[in-house]
């Protein structure tokens, strides 16, 4: 059996950058997913895995360029694919685990929303998410060294993790218009509590999103699908009241409107 022995640090980078580079030709050629998981995997296992700072660097460049106003330029990232094919090697061989809850949680979001448009892009041009097969529960990705689904990554890197955080649900973005918007910038362990409270924020104060009139309240089917990441403490209106300017009235009717699935492009 090979045996790989790196023993400076300058031997290891040079191998790294020429793993990387051919795992850039292997994208580039469509070789099939197969050989592709399994280079990753052992790329990741061997000890050659990617820092924080480049993924985070390049991610916050990446959805600077195309994202706009909450929507993705996917016919652009389409004509110039090459920051998406680096970014998700950079998300495949990202090293991560939970000692840094903050670095933890943004790393996972970021690689959500990049999964999502990655997938989207396997199919583009579409008019849903929900138009490509299995797209949420079937398709994977390779993400800190993991071959997984986008529930497993939301359910059991995310939610499993943190069982408290219900404004996870206000950043991860599924595509569909329904979502909470996309933003123009990659979330970072420094920047993630501000980030979280300002998205969570303009969703349940965004009257497009929490449609009050009078004694009723439509809200996202989100609270219906995740009720219980809304309810440790109360109901479902006295959580979203803690982010509202103006809170809606505990005894007010709760129904939820029809999730928008269309696509989310500019």
């Amino acid at each position: 059996m090979l045996r790989l022995n790196v023993r400076t640090s300058r031997y290891k980078f040079y191998y790294n950058q020429i793993i990387i580079s051919f795992l850039v030709e292997v994208f580039k050629n469509r070789i099939m997913k197969k050989v592709t998981t399994l280079i990753l995997v052992l790329t990741f296992s061997i000890g050659f895995a990617q820092d924080t700072k480049s993924f985070f660097d390049k991610a916050d460049v990446f959805f600077k360029t195309y994202v706009q106003n909450g929507k993705v330029d996917y016919k652009s990232i389409q004509e110039n694919p090459e920051s998406l094919k680096e970014l998700m090697i950079l998300v495949g061989t990202t090293s991560i685990n939970k000692s840094d809850p903050k670095t933890h949680q943004a790393f996972y979001i970021n690689a959500y929303n990049l999964s999502v448009i990655q997938g989207i892009l396997y199919r583009y041009p579409v008019k849903s998410p929900l138009d490509i097969q299995g797209f949420f529960d079937k398709k994977s990705y390779i993400i800190a060294g993991e071959d997984i689904t986008l529930n497993t990554l939301e359910n059991t890197k995310l939610r499993a993790n943190y069982p408290e955080e219900g404004r996870f649900h206000f950043v991860l973005v599924c595509a569909g218009l329904g979502c909470p918007p996309i933003i123009a910038e990659a979330y970072t362990p420094s920047a993630l509590e501000a980030q979280l409270e300002r998205q969570t924020k303009l969703a349940l104060n965004n009257p497009s999103f929490i449609k009050v009139k009078g004694s009723k309240v439509q809200i996202s089917m989100i609270f219906k699908w995740y009720k219980e990441d809304f309810t440790h403490n109360g109901s479902e209106i006295e959580y979203i009241n803690k982010f509202r300017k103006t809170p809606i009235p505990t005894s007010a009717k709760v129904s939820y409107y029809t999730y928008d699935w269309t696509l989310n492009q500019l």
